[in-house]
C-alpha cells in the first residue's frame, strides 16, 4: 500500500497534456519526403496500392517487385488516406496520417487502460486517519496522465513513431488489446470488442508469429490474473479475433487469387519480417545494447514498479491485473523481438505500451532521490541537445561557428539552406515553452506524483520539434532519394525501355518508383540495369552472357558507402 494525499494526485491541466500530445504526434509528419529505409518501404507499398489494381490491394508489394510486403492493413490505410487527402497535401504527407492515427490511438488506449487499472481497489492508497486521501477517479487520472507522459518521454519512439511502417499498426493493436483486456474486467461486452479488435489489427499488420504470441500472452494474462474475466469477454474477443485472422485469406478466395500470388501472400504473412526458429544471437545483442537508451526512462520506472507491487500482498502481488496483464504482453512482445532474424529499433516499439503502464504505477512509490535524478538528468540532457541544435542551425544560417559550418558543408555537399520563418517561429515558441517548464519545475516544490515526468516528456517533445523545424531541410536532404532520382531521370534516354532493379533494395526501388516515371521492375530481360553492387552486376553479366556498359554512377550526398550504377545491358 502507498500513502498519498489528494494534493499529490492533482491532474495535469487537460489543455497542457492535449497540447503536448498533439504537438509531439504531428511534428515531423509533413513537409518531407519518404526517408530511407523502413519509412520509404512502407510508403512504397502504400503508393503502389494507390496507383495499382485490385490485385495490388490483395497482396501489397512495391511496384516492380512481386515479393509480398506482408499483412495488408497498414498499406490499406495508407493508400486510402492518399486517395482521400493526397490531392490536398501530397501523397507522402497523406500517407503519414496513418502514423498519426496509430500513434494517437495507442496513446489513448494506454491512457484509458491505466486509468481503469488505477481505479481498482487493490492499488488504492491507504485511508488516512484524518482523511484527505485521493478518490478513485483522481488517482486513476493521475496514473493515466503519468503513463501517457512516460509514453511520450520514451526517447526511442521519437523518429520511429512518425514513419510509415507496419510497426505503427502493431503498436496501436497491442495498445488496444491492453485496453480491451482491462476494460473487460468490469464491462465484458465492451472489453471483448476492443480486445478482439486489437487482435485483428495485430493479425492484419504483422506476421503470424507476433499475432499468435499476442493471443497467447493475452490468454496467459487472463488465466493468471486474480480478477477473472467473464465468458462474454471471451466470446466477443474470440469471435472478433478469428474474424481478423480470416479476413485476408477470405479475400484471397473471393478474388480467386492466382496460386503464385497466394503463395507469396502466405509467405509474407508467415515471415515478413523474417523470423528464426530459435532466439537470434543478433537480436539478443541488439536488444542488450540498444534497449536501455531506447526505452529511457520507461524501463527504470517499470523495474521500480515491479519491485514494489510484486511484494504487496494487499494488491494481490504478481497476479494483480495492473501487473499481470501488461507484464504478460510485455514478455510476449520481448520473446517476439528475440526470435526476429535481426531486430531493429522499429521492433522495440511494441515493448513500450506494456512497460509504460507498468511504469506508471511506480509514481506513487518513487523516492525523492530518484525523482531528482530523473528530473535533473532530463533537464541537463535535453538542454544540451537543444543548445547543440540551435548552434548548428545558426552555423547553417550565418556560417559561424566556422568549423561547424565547414563540417556541415563537408558532410552534405550540395545542400543549399533556405530560411523558413514559420519553422523559426515554431522553434522559438517550443524553446520558450521548455524554459517555462524548467522554470516551473525548479522554482517550486510541486507535490504531484507526475512531476518527475513533465520534464522528460517536454524534453523529448522539444528535441523532436526542434529537429523537425530547424533541421528538417537538412535531415530530409540527407535521407531522401529525390535528388538522385532527378539525376537518374536526366541520364536515361527517352523511350529507353525498362530498368532491371533486381539488385537494389526495397527502399531504393520504392523511392525511385515515387520520384520518377521510369519503368522499374525486377526483370533480367530489361535493356538497362540499376544496381549498387558492382560484383553482383558482373556476376549477372557473366551468367547470362551479357555485356554491361556503365552509363551513370551516383549516390546520396550523405551516404559515402552507397554507389548506384546504371548499366546498359548488351547481348554478346
Amino acid at each position: 500500500m502507498v500513502k498519498l494525499t489528494a494534493a499529490a494526485t492533482n491532474s495535469i491541466p487537460r489543455i497542457i497534456i492535449f497540447a503536448l500530445t498533439l504537438v509531439y504526434g504531428f511534428a515531423g509528419l509533413f513537409f518531407r519526403d519518404p526517408w530511407k529505409n523502413e519509412d520509404a518501404i512502407g510508403f512504397g507499398g502504400m503508393w503502389t496500392l494507390f496507383r495499382g489494381n485490385s490485385v495490388d490491394w490483395v497482396v501489397p508489394h512495391i511496384a516492380g517487385r512481386d515479393i509480398s510486403l506482408g499483412a495488408p492493413l497498414p498499406y490499406w490505410m495508407g493508400a486510402t488516406l492518399i486517395e482521400l487527402f493526397g490531392s490536398w497535401i501530397g501523397a507522402a504527407n497523406a500517407a503519414r496520417l496513418y502514423s498519426a492515427i496509430c500513434f494517437f490511438s495507442a496513446a489513448l488506449a494506454i491512457w484509458y487502460a491505466t486509468y481503469l487499472l488505477g481505479r481498482r481497489r487493490e492499488v488504492q492508497p491507504m485511508v488516512l486517519a484524518v482523511g484527505g486521501q485521493p478518490d478513485l477517479k483522481s488517482y486513476g487520472m493521475t496514473l493515466a496522465d503519468g503513463a501517457l507522459l512516460i509514453f511520450l518521454a520514451c526517447v526511442g519512439l521519437a523518429q520511429r513513431a512518425h514513419e510509415t511502417t507496419p510497426m505503427m499498426a502493431q503498436l496501436m493493436g497491442i495498445s488496444i488489446v491492453l485496453y480491451g483486456t482491462v476494460r473487460g474486467l468490469d464491462k465484458p461486452w465492451q472489453g471483448g470488442f476492443w480486445t478482439g479488435l486489437g487482435i485483428a489489427i495485430v493479425a492484419l499488420s504483422s506476421n503470424l508469429t507476433l499475432s499468435l504470441i499476442i493471443v497467447s500472452a493475452t490468454i496467459i494474462a487472463v488465466v493468471a490474473s486474480n480478477a477473472k474475466l467473464r465468458f462474454r469477454w471471451t466470446l466477443t474477443s474470440t469471435v472478433l479475433g478469428l474474424i481478423g485472422f480470416a479476413i485476408w485469406p477470405i479475400i484471397w478466395y473471393l478474388t480467386d487469387l492466382p496460386t503464385d500470388l497466394r503463395h507469396a501472400a502466405q509467405e509474407g504473412w508467415r515471415n515478413s519480417p523474417e523470423m528464426r526458429a530459435a532466439p537470434s544471437i543478433e537480436s539478443l545483442g541488439f536488444l542488450s545494447v540498444n534497449f536501455w537508451a531506447y526505452a529511457w526512462p520507461v524501463w527504470p520506472l517499470a523495474i521500480i514498479s515491479l519491485a514494489h507491487w510484486g511484494r504487496v500482498k494487499e494488491a494481490g502481488t504478481w497476479r494483480a491485473p495492473h501487473l499481470c496483464i501488461p507484464l504478460s504482453l510485455f514478455i510476449g512482445s520481448l520473446i517476439y523481438v528475440l526470435f526476429r532474424l535481426e531486430a531493429n529499433e522499429h521492433d522495440l516499439m511494441i515493448l513500450i505500451p506494456s512497460l509504460a503502464i507498468i511504469a506508471a504505477f511506480s509514481l506513487p512509490v518513487l523516492k525523492r532521490s530518484m525523482i531528482s535524478f530523473i528530473d535533473w538528468f532530463a533537464m541537463f540532457s535535453f538542454t544540451i541537445i537543444a543548445i547543440a541544435i540551435w548552434i548548428i542551425w545558426l552555423a547553417k544560417v550565418t556560417g559561424y561557428p566556422e568549423s561547424t559550418a565547414a563540417n556541415l558543408a563537408r558532410l552534405l555537399p550540395g545542400f543549399t539552406f533556405q530560411f523558413n520563418f514559420l519553422a523559426l517561429f515554431v522553434a522559438i515558441v517550443i524553446t520558450g515553452a521548455w524554459l517555462a517548464v524548467v522554470r516551473w519545475r525548479t522554482s517550486r516544490a510541486p507535490k504531484e506524483i507526475w512531476r518527475c515526468l513533465i520534464i522528460s516528456a517536454s524534453g523529448t517533445t522539444l528535441m523532436w520539434v526542434l529537429l523537425m523545424t530547424l533541421w528538417l531541410p537538412t535531415i530530409n536532404y540527407a535521407k531522401t532519394y529525390r535528388q538522385v532520382s532527378a539525376r537518374l531521370t536526366q541520364v536515361m534516354p527517352s523511350g529507353a525501355g525498362c530498368i532491371n532493379t533486381s539488385n537494389i533494395g526495397d527502399a531504393q526501388l520504392a523511392s525511385f518508383s515515387y520520384f520518377t516515371k521510369l519503368s522499374l521492375r525486377d526483370d533480367p530481360n530489361c535493356p538497362w540495369m540499376l544496381t549498387h553492387n558492382q560484383s553482383e552486376a558482373k556476376a549477372y553479366a557473366k551468367l547470362n552472357n551479357k555485356k554491361l556498359t556503365l552509363l551513370w554512377e551516383d549516390r546520396r550526398a550523405a551516404d559515402r558507402d552507397e554507389r548506384l550504377r546504371l548499366y546498359e545491358v548488351i547481348p554478346e
